[in-house]
């Protein structure tokens, strides 16, 4: 019988924040390798202090494709594949070990709980996050898109107890940065599926968005980081549809 091995898969570019907690969490693990962007924060070197494989990968192809690099590079049997913002809990840490001495599953689902300047949120859309994370080398894969990646894969996956704690947005000019990013790739996504944008488009849809996120989400539990999320969500979505637009040659005034 293979030996069960569990192996770490992490990609970075300028996440010295976080990484060193992130990498203690899971020194449990057999192998870990982080796929690095071409940081200039140190992310390279916390990452082999703590006893991580580095690999460095700058012809950035999307979060799906650069995730896929990290597993690919990993010879475990087991994968757990997390982000260098998210911190394995003890309780995680401890079902992750039990699961693997006596698997019942190829894929097991994580329960995250995100926070958004130094607030834990527990609605908004955010929570419960149960994604799948771990499983067996072979039964599952990301997706290819650029943002908003997803792992795919056939049979049942079975949810751990524990939480993964996840620091998603550190500070307000982290937020900027993230929707600048992801409005930019998520309308290149768009725009290579044959999509069009405009500015009708732009704002029916990001109006749409808040209401969602703050009101059928119940955001507004949330307090005023509900608030901000859904004007995170509706920005994002704005300016996703005005970019497209102007990669499809559109107006998009």
């Amino acid at each position: 019988m293979q030996e069960t091995t569990l192996g770490v898969a992490i990609i970075t570019k300028n996440a010295a924040a976080r990484l060193a907690e992130c990498l203690q969490a899971v020194a449990f693990a057999d192998q870990i390798v982080v796929i690095d962007g071409g940081s200039t924060d140190g992310t390279a070197d916390i990452a082999r202090a703590h006893g991580a494989r580095v690999l460095q990968q700058t012809d950035w192809p999307g979060f799906g494709p650069q995730k896929n690099r990290a597993v690919d590079a990993l010879t475990t049997r087991w994968i757990l594949s997390i982000d260098a913002d998210e911190i394995v809990s003890v309780e995680l840490a401890s079902a992750i070990r039990a699961a693997l001495a006596a698997p019942t599953a190829d894929v097991y689902a994580v329960d995250r709980l995100s926070s958004f300047c130094g607030h834990w949120i527990h609605h908004s859309g955010w929570y419960p996050d149960w994604i799948p994370r771990l499983f067996k080398r072979g039964a599952a894969r990301f997706s290819d898109d650029l943002v908003h990646e997803r792992l795919v894969f056939d049979t049942p996956a079975q949810r751990l107890t524990g939480k993964l704690m996840h620091y998603s947005y550190e500070d307000f000019e982290g937020v900027l940065r993230k929707l600048d990013a992801y409005s930019t790739a998520g309308a290149q996504q768009r725009h290579a599926a044959g999509k069009r944008g405009s500015f009708g488009k732009a704002l029916g849809r990001g109006a749409w968005a808040f209401v969602r996120t703050y009101v059928l989400r119940r955001g507004f539990l949330d307090g005023r980081a509900g608030f901000m999320i859904a004007v995170f969500n509706a920005e994002t979505v704005y300016y996703r549809f005005l970019k497209l637009a102007r990669l499809g040659n559109d107006k998009p005034l």
